[in-house]
């Protein structure tokens, strides 16, 4: 006789309750993400990229290693309802360390760099690359909609870039705007690979982010960083606490949980609520710079509804 499928009511809870915990973690990473670039903004009006990087490690690294010792799971079991495959600890710390290291220190050498309002918006074309590789990768049902969808996010971009303050050819500096585009490879490849390994996130994201400590503040040397005392202290671990260390564990923990893509979309939001806080905080882009916004973010959110419905046909 074949056997029944498992339909106690703790089953139940169970298969319902990780899609409910894994859009509240992306909720949660979402709005952590919302400030980063207005409060990383603030801070290198007056400091150098290289101190408020370290101080965004150091919060980081707290907070990994506050989740850690609070954890104390062994490496191969993973919480209810999280997915996943064994790899190595190689495999899972390089994951962590292009993921958060070469995110982070990419985006802010294009927040230093250019504009910020414009490195955010390329900085989140991530998703869009999530949409080219989902193409090669999870062969979608629609692959033509979603290699269109994705192609106008990255027309958005040129316009961002082409269209800046003065309707001139980078704003910034060449520099900048690789750096960008760097980082969105980097988060691209982090949120495909994480909900495929097995390893509980806290246990690559904390020697990530020790590792991002150690390189940062070698960089402060380099570039003989004044060590002051003051209110940028604050700022700067909240930076590492909140959209670098609670951001990056909600967002882990949330693909992990993920059943059918769905958190995908909540992540889209990001890029709306963050150029908007620039926006009121004073930063300007122009008609041009506009409608490439609109694309970028109109792109995003599309892939977001076309990915999980593709994935769900593949």
């Amino acid at each position: 006789m074949a056997r029944q499928e498992d339909r106690t009511p703790s089953r139940v809870l169970r298969d319902g309750a990780a899609p409910a915990a894994a859009l509240a973690f992306a909720a949660g990473a979402v709005a952590l993400w919302s400030t980063n670039a207005l409060v990383g903004k603030s801070l290198l009006e007056n400091h150098p990229v290289s101190l408020v990087q370290f101080l965004q490690f150091i919060g980081a690294a707290l907070v990994f290693a506050l989740i850690r010792l609070k954890r104390r799971a062994p490496i191969h079991l993973l919480p209810q309802g999280e997915k996943g495959r064994p790899v190595s600890n190689l495999a899972a710390f390089a994951v962590g360390f292009i993921g958060l290291v070469g995110t982070m220190v990419l985006q802010y050498i294009a927040f230093a760099s250019m504009p910020v309002i414009e490195a955010n918006l390329v900085a989140y074309t991530w998703p869009l690359m999530v949409a080219a590789a989902l193409i090669v990768l999870d062969s979608p049902r629609r692959p033509a909609l979603l290699g269109v969808t994705a192609a106008l996010g990255f027309v958005g971009v040129a316009l961002v870039i082409s269209g800046g303050r003065e309707q001139s050819l980078f704003q910034g500096n060449l520099v900048g705007y690789l750096a960008a585009f760097g980082s969105a490879l980097c988060m691209a490849f982090y949120s495909i690979f994480v909900g495929r390994v097995a390893t509980p996130p806290d246990r690559f994201l904390l020697p990530s982010a020790a590792a991002g400590v150690v390189l940062t503040f070698a960089w402060c040397l380099y570039d003989g960083v004044a060590w002051q005392a003051g209110t940028y202290l604050i700022a700067g671990l909240y930076l590492g606490a909140g959209p670098m260390g609670l951001g990056y564990y909600f967002w882990s923990r949330a693909l992990k949980l993920d059943r059918g893509g769905k958190v995908a979309v909540a992540a889209y939001l990001t890029p709306i609520a963050s150029t908007l806080l620039l926006a009121l905080s004073g930063e300007t882009l122009t008609m041009t710079a506009i409608a490439g916004a609109v694309l970028v973010i109109g792109s995003c959110i599309a892939v977001g509804i076309e990915g999980p419905e593709a994935g769900n046909h593949a």
